[in-house]
C-alpha cells in the first residue's frame, strides 16, 4: 500500500510562539508539522523564551529560530519582512491576550507583532490560550472579533484544566487539532 501523501509537503509554515504556559505544546506542533513535510520557521517573543527555549524548536524543525527584530539574517534582509514573504501560512500558538490585542490594534513592538502586521494578507491561524477570566474579558472578546473580521481564523480555545488549576475555557487546542486546521488552510490556499 502506498504511503498517504502529506497535505503539508513543502508548505512554508511560520510558527509564532508567544508567552503563555501553553508554549510547550507549540514544540509538539512544530514537530508534527515537520513530520508532515512542512518547512517550519519559528519566531518567538521574549515571554515565550521564558517558557521554552528556542533550541527546542531548532531541534524538532532543523531550522534557526528568531527571537528579536535585531537578529541578523543571512543576506542581511529585513528579518520581519523576509519571514512574512516566505510564509504560506502563519500560525500563532499560543495566542495570548496580549498578542491578540496587539494585532487587533496594529501594535508592532517586537518581532512577532511586527511580522504579523507585515503578513496580514496571508492565511493566519490563531490558537488562543489564557485563563478563562481573561478569555471572557470583553476587551479580549472584542479583539478576537476584530481579528475574525480581518479574515484571520481561530482554533479554540478549549474547555479543560488550566495552568492555574481551575477548569474553564482557555486551554490551547491540542497540536493534532491545530494541525488538522492547518491542513484545511493549506488545501484552501493551493486552489
Amino acid at each position: 500500500m502506498a504511503a498517504k501523501k502529506s497535505k503539508l509537503k513543502g508548505v512554508n509554515i511560520l510558527l509564532a510562539v508567544t508567552g503563555g504556559v501553553a508554549a510547550y505544546k507549540a514544540v509538539d506542533l512544530a514537530s508534527k508539522l515537520t513530520s508532515a513535510g512542512a518547512v517550519v520557521n519559528t519566531i518567538m517573543t521574549a515571554g515565550a523564551c521564558r517558557f521554552v527555549q528556542p533550541k527546542s524548536f531548532e531541534a524538532v524543525t532543523a531550522r534557526p529560530v528568531n527571537t528579536s527584530l535585531w537578529d541578523s539574517t543571512a543576506g542581511y534582509e529585513i528579518s520581519h519582512i523576509s519571514a512574512a514573504d516566505t510564509a504560506d501560512i502563519v500560525v500563532v500558538a499560543p495566542a495570548t491576550a496580549n498578542i491578540i490585542a496587539k494585532v487587533a490594534g496594529g501594535i508592532c513592538d517586537d518581532l512577532v507583532s511586527t511580522v504579523l502586521c507585515a503578513c496580514w494578507q496571508k492565511p493566519i491561524l490563531f490558537a488562543p490560550a489564557m485563563n478563562d477570566k481573561m478569555w471572557s474579558n470583553p476587551a479580549v472578546k472584542w479583539n478576537t472579533e476584530a481579528l475574525k473580521n480581518m479574515g484571520f481564523e481561530m482554533v479554540g480555545p478549549e474547555k479543560g484544566r488550566l495552568a492555574c488549576g481551575t477548569d474553564g475555557t482557555g486551554r490551547m487546542s491540542e497540536p493534532v487539532d491545530i494541525l488538522a486546521r492547518i491542513e484545511k488552510l493549506a488545501a484552501k490556499t493551493k486552489k
